[in-house]
C-alpha cells in the first residue's frame, strides 16, 4: 500500500518532465522554423518558454510551489497577447477597437492574482483566509479562461475562409489550454483543492498544445492534415478492436468469480475457451477484414476537397451577377481561383487569328500582358490535349506534350504564375485561365487536375452560352437598326425631293432676284447635304461601290492633320512614302473617325500622333494618343461591338464601321491600349505593288483568263 503514493508521485514527475520537454521543443521549433511574418510568433514563443519553465519548476519544487504558479501567470499573459496579435493579423482593424478593452480587462484580472497569491501565502496559518484566497484565485482563473475562450470564438467565427486555414491550429491549441484550465479551476473551486490527476496532467497537455502552436506557426502548418496510409489505418483499427475484445474478455472473466462456488471457475474456463474460438473464427475471416477496410475508408479518409462545398461556392460565384457586379469573365476567373485558393487570375480568349488575348483579370493588376498574350500554337496544343500546365514543372524542365516550346516568355518569367487551365467546350478551346501562386506553397496533384478540368469544362459552357446569346442580341439589334435606317432613308429621300422641287419653283416664281438667288443657294446646299447624307447612310451593310486605287498614305495623313489642326494638335511623327490599295473616301472616313476618337480621349494640348510606315508587304498608319486608354475587357468585348460605346450618348457604331470598311479593302485594324497610358490604332493595308503582283498571279492562274488571251 505504501508503494502506491510513491508510484503516483513518480508518474506525476514524469508528466511534468514530459510537459517541459514538449514545451521546450515547441519553443525551439517556433523560433527556428516559424514563419517570421506571423505577428503572434514572439508571444507564442514566450508562452512556450514560460510553460517549459512552469513544468520544470513544478517537477523540481512540487506542484504547489509559488514560482510555478507565477510562471503559469506569465504564460497566460503571453497567450492573451498572442490572441490580440491574431486579431490584428487577420486584417480586421475595425474589430480591434472593441477588443482592446477586453484584452486590457483580462490582463488586469490576471495581475490581480499577485496580491491574492501573496495573501494566501501570508494567511497559510489561518485556514479560513487561505481557503478564501484560494477560491478567489480559482475564480480569477475561471474568468481568464472564459474571457479567452470568448475571444477565440469571435476570432475564428469572424475570420475569412482563407484566414481560418492559417489560424486553425493556433486556435485549437489556445482553446485546449484555456478549456483545460477552466475545468481544472472549476473542479478545484467546488472541491476546495486541485484534483491530483488533472493537476499532474496539466504539463503534458500544455506540452501537446505547444506542439500544435509549432505546427500552426510553421509556413506549411496550416495545410497539414492527418492522412495516414490505408494499410496503417487498417492495422491500427484492427489493433483497437482486438484491444477492446481483450479488455472485454478480462472484465467478464474477472466478474465471473463474483458468482461464487465451483460453477465460477468452470464458467471462467468455458468463457475463455468460447471467446478464443470466436476470435479464431471471426477475426481472420475475409468478411470481417472487408468490413474493417470499408469502415476505415468511409469514416477515416477524405479527399482533399469537400466537393459539395466547392460546388456550392462555385455556383454562388458564377450566379452572383447583376448591375454593378463583376462580368461573367471575371467571375469565371474567381470561381476557378477559389478552388485552389489562388489570390489572382487571368482569362485569355482566342481572337479571330487563334491568338490568345487578355479578356479579364481578377486581383492581378501588376502583371503586364502583351496584346497577343500567346500564339495559336499554344491554343491548338491545349485544345488537342486538354492539358493543365503546372508552370513550376515547365520552369524545372519537365515537358509533357511539347508545351514548353509554345509558352510565351512573359508567362514563364512571371514567378507568380502557377497554373494554366484550358476551358474546353465540345472539343473547342473557349479560353484559358492563368492562376496565381497560392499563399501556401504546394504542388498540383491528380485530384487538383481532375477537379480543375471538370470546372474548366463547366466554365467553358457558360462562356460559350454567353457568346451565343450576345450574337443573337447583336443580330436582333442589327435587324432593328436596319429597319430604322430604312425609315430614315425613306423620309430623307422625300425631303430631298421636296427641297429640289421647291428650288425649281423658286426659280420660276420669285420676283426679287436677290432673294431668289439667296434662296436658290440655300436650298441647293441643303439638298446637296441631304443627298450626301443619304448616300452615306446607304453604305451601311452594302458592299463597296468604288474601285480600289493607289493611295499615298503620307499625303492622306497630312491632309487629316491639317483638317484637325485648328481644334487640336495632330502631328506626323513619321511619313514614309507608302502607297497602298484602298478606297480613298472610305479610308479617309475611317481615319477621321479614329483621329476624332483619339482627340476625344486626350486632354487639352496633348498631341495625337500619326505614324506612316511600311510593314513587309503592307503599309501601316498608326493613330497614337496618350489619353485615358481602355481596359482589356472593353477592347475584347466592347470596342468593335455595335451599339457598345464608352462615350456618354455614343451610338457605338463608329469603331465597328471603321473596321468593316478596312476589311472590305483587304486590310485590318489592330489596337493596343493600356489604362492611364493611351491607345494605338493601326490601320494595315496591302501595298499597291504587292496588290498588283497578287492580282496578276491570280489572273494568270485563272483558266478563263488564259482562254480569253
Amino acid at each position: 500500500m505504501n508503494g502506491l503514493p510513491e508510484t503516483m508521485a513518480l508518474a506525476a514527475w514524469f508528466a511534468w518532465i514530459a510537459g517541459a520537454v514538449l514545451s521546450g521543443g515547441a519553443l525551439v521549433w517556433i523560433w527556428n522554423c516559424g514563419d517570421p511574418a506571423r505577428p503572434d510568433r514572439v508571444p507564442l514563443a514566450i508562452a512556450s518558454a514560460t510553460g517549459c519553465a512552469a513544468c520544470t519548476l513544478f517537477a523540481g519544487l512540487g506542484p504547489d510551489h509559488v514560482t510555478g504558479t507565477l510562471a503559469i501567470m506569465a504564460r497566460n499573459l503571453a497567450l492573451i497577447a498572442a490572441i490580440f496579435f491574431m486579431f490584428s493579423a487577420d486584417g480586421r482593424a475595425a474589430s480591434l477597437k472593441p477588443i482592446r478593452p477586453v484584452i486590457i480587462t483580462l490582463v488586469m484580472v490576471q495581475l490581480c492574482q499577485l496580491p491574492v497569491l501573496g495573501l494566501e501565502l501570508r494567511g497559510a496559518g489561518f485556514p479560513a483566509i487561505a481557503r478564501a484566497a484560494f477560491e478567489v484565485r480559482m475564480l480569477i482563473d475561471m474568468l481568464m479562461a472564459i474571457g479567452a475562450l470568448m475571444l477565440l470564438h469571435n476570432l475564428y467565427a469572424g475570420a475569412a475562409t482563407g484566414s481560418r486555414y492559417i489560424l486553425r491550429w493556433s486556435v485549437i491549441a489556445l482553446s485546449g489550454i484555456f478549456a483545460y484550465d477552466l475545468n481544472l479551476a472549476t473542479i478545484a473551486y467546488l472541491g476546495g483543492d486541485y484534483p491530483g490527476l488533472l493537476r499532474d496532467g496539466r504539463g503534458v497537455f500544455a506540452g501537446v498544445m505547444g506542439v500544435l502552436f509549432a505546427l500552426g506557426i510553421s509556413p506549411a502548418g496550416p495545410r497539414v492534415q492527418f492522412s495516414p496510409s490505408r494499410a496503417v489505418t487498417f492495422r491500427t483499427l484492427s489493433l483497437v478492436l482486438i484491444g477492446v475484445y481483450l479488455a472485454l474478455m478480462v472484465v467478464v472473466a474477472k466478474s465471473l468469480p463474483l458468482v461464487g462456488g465451483d460453477f465460477a471457475r468452470t464458467s471462467q474456463i468455458a468463457f475463455i475457451a468460447l471467446a478464443a474460438a470466436a476470435a479464431i473464427a471471426v477475426l481472420p475471416s475475409p468478411r470481417m477484414r472487408g468490413w474493417l477496410r470499408v469502415t476505415a475508408t468511409k469514416h477515416l479518409f477524405q479527399h482533399r476537397y469537400d466537393y459539395r462545398e466547392e460546388w456550392l461556392r462555385f455556383t454562388r460565384t458564377i450566379g452572383h451577377g447583376g448591375a454593378g457586379g463583376a462580368s461573367l469573365e471575371g467571375r469565371a476567373v474567381k470561381a476557378l481561383a477559389d478552388i485552389t485558393e489562388s489570390p489572382a487570375g487571368l482569362l485569355l480568349m482566342p481572337n479571330e487569328e487563334a491568338q490568345l488575348e487578355l479578356t479579364a483579370r481578377w486581383n492581378w493588376p501588376t502583371i503586364a500582358v502583351p496584346a497577343a498574350a500567346a500564339e495559336h500554337g499554344l491554343a491548338g496544343l491545349l485544345e488537342q490535349h486538354n492539358l493543365i500546365i503546372a508552370l513550376d514543372e515547365v520552369r524545372g524542365g519537365i515537358d509533357h506534350q511539347g508545351e514548353t516550346a509554345h509558352l510565351p516568355e512573359w508567362l514563364v518569367e512571371a514567378e507568380d504564375a502557377w497554373a494554366l487551365v484550358p476551358l474546353i467546350h465540345f472539343d473547342r478551346l473557349v479560353g484559358v485561365i492563368i492562376l496565381a501562386r497560392p499563399r501556401i506553397e504546394r504542388r498540383l496533384d491528380w485530384e487538383d487536375f481532375d477537379l480543375l478540368r471538370v470546372v474548366g469544362q463547366q466554365l467553358a459552357s457558360y462562356l460559350s452560352e454567353q457568346a451565343g446569346q450576345q450574337a443573337l442580341m447583336d443580330a436582333s439589334r442589327f435587324d432593328d437598326f436596319n429597319r430604322r435606317m430604312a425609315f430614315v432613308m425613306h423620309d430623307i429621300k422625300n425631303l430631298a425631293s421636296q427641297l429640289s422641287l421647291l428650288a425649281s419653283n423658286a426659280q420660276k416664281h420669285a420676283d426679287n432676284p436677290d432673294f431668289r438667288a439667296d434662296m436658290l443657294v440655300t436650298l441647293r446646299n441643303s439638298a446637296d447635304k441631304l443627298a450626301a447624307l443619304l448616300a452615306r447612310l446607304g453604305r451601311y451593310g452594302a458592299s463597296p461601290s468604288h474601285e480600289l486605287v493607289s493611295i499615298d498614305l503620307a499625303q492622306l495623313a497630312r491632309k487629316i492633320a491639317e483638317r484637325f489642326r485648328p481644334v487640336h494638335p495632330v502631328m506626323l511623327t513619321r511619313e514614309d512614302s507608302v502607297e497602298v490599295m484602298g478606297d480613298p473616301e472610305a479610308l479617309e472616313q475611317t481615319l477621321v473617325h479614329l483621329v476624332q476618337n483619339a482627340v476625344d480621349a486626350s486632354g487639352p494640348g496633348m498631341p495625337v500622333c500619326l505614324d506612316v510606315t511600311t510593314q513587309g508587304l503592307n503599309g501601316m498608319i498608326d493613330v497614337i494618343d496618350t489619353g485615358c486608354g481602355m481596359s482589356p475587357e472593353f477592347v475584347r468585348s466592347g470596342l468593335f461591338k455595335p451599339f457598345v460605346s464608352s462615350k456618354s450618348g455614343g451610338f457605338g457604331i463608329g469603331a465597328f464601321e471603321a473596321r468593316e470598311l478596312v476589311k472590305t479593302m483587304g486590310g485590318r485594324v489592330a489596337v493596343e491600349s493600356r489604362e492611364g497610358l493611351g491607345t494605338r490604332f493601326s490601320v494595315v493595308l496591302p501595298l499597291s505593288d504587292a496588290a498588283r503582283l497578287i492580282g496578276r498571279a491570280t489572273q494568270s492562274d485563272d483558266p478563263t483568263s488564259r482562254e480569253v488571251a
